[in-house]
Formats: C-alpha cells, sequence, structure tokens
C-alpha cells in the first residue's frame, strides 16, 4: 500500500485506540520511516484540528533522544504522521513476562529519557503519556521517546473516562496532580517516568488496583514501597532519587534535566558505605577543576607527613651540621675600640701602685737583711 505516492507500507508494527503504526519506506529519499494513520477522525471531529497542532509541535523537536517527525498529510481521508523508525522495541513487557533490568540498565534509560524530555519542556512541550511502551531503543542501545502529542490523545481525560481499560492502561503512570483534574505539567512526566523506571526495576508498576478509582487513589494518598524491599538489587542513593521522582508535591520533584545530568554522571552507583551524595547537588562542568582527594590520597604521590604539634620543639641539628659561627666584621670591631681601650687602662692604672708597692717592700728587706749581718759580725 502506497501513501500520498511516496510512503509504502510493509508490516503494522504498533495498533491503539487511535491510529495504527506501519513500518514504512520513503519512496522519494530510499529511506526507512515510521508511518501512522489516524483512524478516529470520523468519530472525533475536532481529532483532526488536534492531531495537526500536535503533529506539528512534535516536529518542533530535534534530539537524539527524541523520536523525529518528518512529515504530516491527509491520505485517503485519514490524517498520516510520518516518523523517524526506530530499528529496535519498546520497553514494554508482558503481564506474564515483565521486563526486569538491572540498576545499572535503569539508570542509561533514566538519563536517555530524562534528556528527552528536557529538550522537550524547553519547548514548551509535555509528553502527557510517558509509559514503557512509549520508550523506545535502537540497535545501539540508545532510548528515544516516542508519540509526543500524539499520546494526548491517547490520555485525554475526557476519553479515559468512558474507557475502562484505557484508564486502567493509562493511569498506571498517571500523575497525583492529573488524578485531582490538574492540567499536565513538566513535573507530570518527571512522575510518570518515575513510575516506569521503578516498574523496569522491580516488575510491577508502583500501583496497582483492580478498579480505576482505587487505582487513581493510590497514586494520590499512598506512598510507593521502596524497590529494595521487592528483592530490587540498588544502591540507597539510586532508590532515594528515585522516589524523590513520585514525590506527591509535583514541586518537590527535581526536573528532567537535573534528572539527566544526576544519572549520567554515575551519582547513582553510591554503596553503602560510600560517601553520600546529594541528588541536586552541582555537577561538573567544563572549565572547574574537580575536587580531588586529599594530598595524601592523591594516586602517584607519596603520603604528606602530618605537621608537628604546636607545643613540640623543634629537633637540634647535630654539631657537624652547624655552620661556622661568621667572624665580626672590621667595622664593628672598630666601633666597640674606645670602650675597650678605656677599660684596659683603668684595669692598668688599677695593677700599677700595687706593683711599685711591692717592689718597694722587697727592696727594703735586702737593706735591712745586709745591715743585720753586719751588725752582727
Amino acid at each position: 500500500m502506497l501513501v500520498a505516492d511516496r510512503y509504502r507500507l510493509h508490516v503494522c508494527i504498533g495498533r491503539g485506540g487511535m491510529g495504527e503504526v506501519w513500518q514504512a519506506t520513503d519512496e522519494v529519499l530510499g529511506r526507512a520511516v515510521a508511518v501512522k494513520l489516524m483512524l478516529a477522525q470520523a468519530t472525533d471531529p475536532s481529532a483532526g484540528d488536534r492531531f495537526r497542532l500536535e503533529a506539528q509541535t512534535a516536529a518542533r523537536l530535534s534530539h537524539p533522544h527524541v523520536v523525529g517527525v518528518f512529515d504530516f498529510g491527509t491520505w485517503d481521508g485519514k490524517l498520516f504522521l510520518v516518523m523517524e523508525l526506530v530499528e529496535g522495541d519498546s520497553l514494554a513487557g508482558s503481564p506474564s513476562d515483565p521486563l526486569i533490568l538491572p540498576a545499572e540498565r535503569v539508570a542509561v534509560v533514566a538519563a536517555h529519557a530524562a534528556a528527552g524530555l528536557a529538550a522537550a519542556h524547553r519547548q514548551g512541550v509535555v509528553h502527557r503519556d510517558i509509559k514503557p511502551g512509549n520508550l523506545l531503543v535502537d540497535a545501539e542501545g540508545t532510548v528515544k521517546l516516542a508519540d509526543f502529542g500524539i499520546a494526548r490523545f491517547v490520555d485525554d481525560p475526557s476519553a479515559a473516562l468512558t474507557t475502562t481499560g484505557q484508564i486502567v492502561g493509562t493511569g498506571l503512570y498517571l500523575a497525583p496532580e492529573r488524578a485531582l483534574g490538574q492540567p499536565a505539567s513538566p513535573a507530570s512526566d518527571v512522575y510518570s517516568l518515575g513510575c516506569v523506571l521503578y516498574q523496569l526495576l522491580t516488575g510491577r508498576p508502583p500501583f496497582r488496583a483492580d478498579t480505576a478509582t482505587a487505582l487513581l487513589y493510590q497514586h494520590i494518598d499512598t506512598a510507593p514501597v521502596p524497590p529494595s524491599r521487592l528483592g530490587a538489587a540498588l544502591p540507597p542513593e539510586f532508590e532515594t532519587y528515585l522516589l524523590s521522582l513520585l514525590a506527591k508535591q509535583p514541586e518537590q520533584r527535581p526536573p528532567a534535566q537535573a534528572i539527566a545530568d544526576w544519572f549520567s554522571s554515575g551519582a547513582w552507583r553510591s554503596y553503602p558505605g560510600a560517601a553520600p551524595v546529594r541528588p541536586h547537588a552541582p555537577h561538573r562542568t567544563a572549565g572547574h577543576a574537580p575536587v580531588g582527594p586529599p594530598p595524601q590520597q592523591t594516586a602517584g604521590h607519596a603520603p604528606m607527613p602530618m605537621p608537628a604539634p604546636a607545643h613540640t620543639p623543634a629537633p637540634t641539628p647535630p654539631p657537624m651540621n652547624r655552620p661556622p659561627a661568621p667572624r665580626p666584621a672590621p667595622a664593628a670591631r672598630r666601633r666597640q675600640s674606645p670602650a675597650s681601650t678605656g677599660d684596659k687602662l683603668a684595669e692598668l692604672s688599677r695593677r700599677r701602685p700595687r706593683k711599685t708597692a711591692a717592689v718597694a717592700g722587697a727592696i727594703a728587706f735586702v737593706v735591712f737583711l745586709i745591715i743585720g749581718m753586719a751588725w752582727l759580725s
């Protein structure tokens, strides 16, 4: 079947309440594409205008983690949308065989999906239907968001209330504020992403119920069970951050860009005993040197010795290491000579009378000795 004399349809790869998605070939450009045909146009007269508006909105998005939109038009009374064909599968498992991924892989899904949401949110686009079936994985492991804007009709509240199966299917990932009838917002997409990540870790969504009403009340009032209690092996920081995506109040959830940065930085890898990582801590950016370990722990450098306490005296070096004492400069000796000469003269003046008296006494003793010997003779 040839659509618009250009797109050759091959295999139907998806079918929903609003239309079908076909694997096709663009015979003009010679590339593989996906073509979505809208089938609910006859039952909803306004659907065509909304489909066109949302197609134009999705076409403005150009991001590696968003399925691109190439063309839009009408063929045989049906609206069609031509999109990028992702050679892979979605993350939707089956009720009998749910898809469970390890923490490492779920972190990649979180980083890619959040980056795609952030790009959409920057353009003022809210996805409104984040679920495993709308997360496509290509052959290289890249996750791409599909059905931007078109999902608005799949998740339209007025249609959901009239179709029990649809409200249950969509309600598994429905944000609390949406369950209360409030309009969708970027925070609503974040909550839905949190539900998807929870399911990929545990094999089940955070809330399940037999009726749509009971399910909506759980989203509004019930706290989710931590994934670790359901057997999921993941670091505690990962679990804490994931539960922040499921906060009941929209303002308590991190924005999509912060989620992408946190998971891509590897902060989720912390384990018990590791230093805690704050989910909203600023991440490293180019141009700023990262904060490294203390000097004694830096690779390639010897540990730095601890400084001595302030009250410990420095050790005295051995005598052989002492430099010889410097001799006084001549100028210094000349400046000191007047004072030294005066001291010596004073000392000599004190010694001179004592020496004269001693000599005179010795002479008198000799004279008296001679006189005494002569008198005796």
